[in-house]
């Protein structure tokens, strides 16, 4: 997750495509280096995920959040079990848990590699407010519709925290990384009102296992959304209250400096009621992370 200083207006993390590529733009974050000095010492910390394999990761850092995915919605970041056991080592003195995750979020259709074709994922029927999804007879694959939408969205949660070696899932703080450089649907009625269904199932399964969960920390697991407000209102566009989306944990990119990101912690948040509990900022063309509340 990272910001480009020639997309200032995007502020993520890698470089930015058009909306309608579908599902084929691999996303990462820049190296690591050690947080640059600031005269108040501030607490900040840093954000991993594959473009980090095989490099030498800072120190230091207060709290770290790794990449699960790898760079795309429905793969697996190669050096996830190293990066976890290099974000154990923050040390802490913020609010947010030392060791957070995210994940690549996307909508890719038909175009994707999978598509679900009923409400049932892996072996068991989800409860699915938008109804049914069915796939036509003959047909693998259900419709791109309100129910097959929020299908792929659990799905993929579903498969972040049981096939891509994450020990306890129910115990962290999982982000939604909501960036326009993966797969969206675009230029239909609908389309937001889509996105925002696969963003409900992920939701909506992160809730499921983080209920009452908590950290060594003694931190509560949860979930929350990672984008700027420009990109999130592509792709979500308005968010009704009635949302599962609804008040959740920001975390908003977009800034170039330390000072930035704490301005940025006085921003609306991306959905109704949504607290900015994280931001992040870039230095040097690296990533940082600040705690709004310290």
């Amino acid at each position: 997750m990272r910001d480009f200083s020639t997309r200032a207006r995007y502020g993520m993390k890698a470089a930015c495509t058009v909306v309608a590529l579908l599902g084929l733009v691999v996303t990462g974050m820049t190296p690591v280096a050690a947080a640059p000095p600031s005269k108040n010492a501030d607490l900040v910390g840093n954000d991993v995920s594959w473009p980090q394999c095989g490099k030498t990761l800072t120190t230091g850092q207060a709290f770290a959040i790794v990449g699960v995915t790898g760079g795309l919605a429905n793969n697996t970041n190669p050096c996830l079990a190293e990066q976890l056991a290099w974000a154990a080592r923050s040390t802490g003195g913020t609010v947010q848990p030392k060791v957070a995750l995210y994940v690549n979020t996307a909508n890719p259709g038909h175009e994707g590699t999978w598509w679900p074709s009923s409400n049932i994922y892996p072996d068991v029927e989800v409860p699915n407010p938008y109804g049914v999804c069915r796939a036509p007879a003959g047909e693998p694959e259900g419709p791109v519709d309100l129910p097959c939408s929020y299908m792929y969205g659990y799905a993929k949660a579903y498969d972040d925290a049981t096939i891509r070696g994450v020990t306890d899932p129910g115990t962290y703080f999982w982000w939604l990384d909501v960036e326009t450089e993966n797969s969206w649907q675009i230029d239909t009625e609908n389309a937001t009102a889509l996105n925002r269904a696969t963003l409900e199932g992920m939701v909506d399964y992160f809730e499921s296992i983080t209920a009452g969960g908590k950290n060594a920390e003694g931190k509560a697991a949860g979930v929350g959304i990672y984008s700027t407000s420009y990109q999130w209102g592509i792709i979500a566009g308005t968010v009704p209250s009635s949302s599962s989306l609804a008040g959740l944990p920001s975390w908003l990119a977009g800034a170039k400096t330390l000072r930035g990101a704490k301005s940025n912690c006085s921003l609306p948040g991306l959905t109704p009621g949504s607290p900015v509990t994280v931001t992040q900022y870039v230095s040097a063309g690296l990533d940082y992370d600040y705690s709004c509340k310290g």
